[in-house]
């Protein structure tokens, strides 16, 4: 505890202190490594139905302070890295069941055998910037290392379109939209039939991210996925090559365009993808193939946790430009945000304020069709209905979905505020660094381990 300040230290030996607090290294509840709880008030009593004798009651006034304590959930690495953890893990189950195949979240293991690339979409120049093209010196004549700050920094900031980028993320979810639209119709069209064919023969699934480009672009990941007509159980036709899906998405991105109007100072645009689209099949994982399965999976639920505040913005909504200042955002994410501020006014139905923290994007980061796999809904109903099953066990409680079940559960709950006090914080922030020590070293000694299997006779 060296280095805590007085009251935070205060604080630490009250809790410490508090009824209940010897059940955390055993239970370790969630909310112990949250950011940012949410506290609630109320009681649970389990009753027999026939006979109304109460088999089970519980009160928030056991728990310390008289709250209960949840995970706030946030998908936002930058809000709470604990539950941001939980969604990437969540999406990573997702995105991999569409891939591989499990039949407890919707998708048989013969899916692997459809045609599926993974494709990105990006958006085009707004102007030069700072980067590191292959093995070539950047526009400035320096070699960039990597993680070089002035990557993504304009080499004009006076001459960069800050208008025309924050209107493309504004509308990047209209051109997706728009994208998928187009190419049902670029397959029907490859595939020598009318749409409505198409549509009986076979089914496109997807499911994609966004993430930022350093210059403050968004850009998007996808999953694409041939399937039957009755999605993953149903192979998709003879005619759905893989060949046909890469030509057909090459061919749809380059059809998008989405009008903007002139308003004011600004002249009419006509927004459209960039050049830079990359479709590349994925294999089976443990082929030795470059895109693998088990690699997309990965790489798509690392981005479900992050947004704008990888360029240097926050993460929070910003009112006004002196904020700017008072925030320390650099010059580059300042002046896309000044811009998203400077162009409400003229485009007041698109909330370009309300966004501004985030660059004008106002869509979905992460979405999928409604077939690829199991949803995100399903997924977290699955690890509650698990603890459920976890607490009713020793209670001898039996499950309420039962249909053959005698019990009835009454609730009652009220929201009671959120967040940690200083020592809870402190608490929080401890447990959530000895856990991810743990993992860093179960991911070390996994090669090792699998190594050792294999050698053993």
């Amino acid at each position: 505890m060296a280095g805590l300040d007085p009251a935070t230290l205060a604080d630490v030996l009250r809790v410490a202190g508090s009824p209940g607090f010897d059940r955390i290294p055993r239970t370790d509840p969630p909310h112990r490594r949250c950011s940012d709880p949410i506290h609630l008030q109320g009681t649970t009593v389990t009753r027999d139905k026939a006979t109304g004798h109460v088999l089970h009651s519980y009160s928030t006034d056991t728990e310390p302070g008289g709250r209960l304590r949840v995970a706030c959930g946030n998908r936002r690495a930058s809000r709470c890295p604990a539950c941001a953890w939980t969604y990437a893990g969540d999406t990573y189950h997702l995105i991999r069941a569409g891939l591989v195949g499990d039949p407890a979240k919707g998708t048989p293991h013969t899916v692997r055998d459809h045609p599926r690339v993974f494709a990105t979409l990006t958006a085009p120049s707004f102007g030069p910037v700072h980067n590191r093209p292959g093995n070539r010196p950047c526009r400035c004549g320096t070699r960039h290392d990597e993680d070089a700050p002035e990557l993504g920094i304009p080499l004009d900031p006076a001459t960069y379109d800050y208008a025309g980028a924050v209107l493309w993320n504004n509308h990047a979810s209209d051109l997706w939209r728009y994208f998928t639209i187009y190419l049902r119709r670029e397959i029907a069209k490859r595939a020598g039939l009318t749409q409505k064919a198409a549509k009986e023969q076979s089914r496109v699934s997807f499911g994609k991210v966004a993430e930022y480009q350093k210059r403050g672009a968004v850009h998007f990941h996808a999953v694409i996925r041939f399937d039957g007509a009755d999605g993953p159980d149903d192979p998709p036709p003879a005619w759905a090559t893989l060949d046909l899906l890469t030509d057909s998405i090459r061919a749809a991105a380059a059809r998008v365009t989405v009008d903007v109007p002139a308003a004011g100072d600004q002249p009419a645009r006509t927004l459209h993808w960039g050049t830079q689209l990359d479709v590349q099949p994925i294999g089976a994982f443990g082929h030795g193939e470059e895109i693998t399965e088990q690699a997309v999976a990965s790489y798509v639920a690392k981005y479900t946790t992050k947004a704008a505040e990888t360029t240097g913005t926050v993460d929070r909504r910003i009112g006004n430009k002196e904020a700017l200042v008072l925030l320390g955002v650099p010059d580059h994410p300042a002046r896309l945000i000044e811009a998203c501020l400077d162009l409400h006014a003229l485009y007041p139905d698109r909330k370009l304020r309300d966004w501004a923290h985030m660059l004008g994007f106002r869509g979905h980061f992460s979405t999928k069709s409604r077939r690829y796999s199991t949803t995100l809904g399903a997924l977290r109903q699955t690890r509650a209905d698990y603890r459920a099953a976890q607490q009713r066990e020793p209670l001898g409680l039996p499950d309420p979905d039962d249909e053959e079940a005698t019990t009835l559960t009454l609730a009652h709950w009220a929201y009671a505020g959120h967040g940690h006090t200083p020592g809870e914080s402190w608490l929080a922030t401890n447990i959530r660094r000895d856990i991810q020590h743990n993992r860093d070293i179960a991911r070390e000694e996994l090669p090792a381990l699998l190594d050792l299997e294999g050698a053993a006779p």
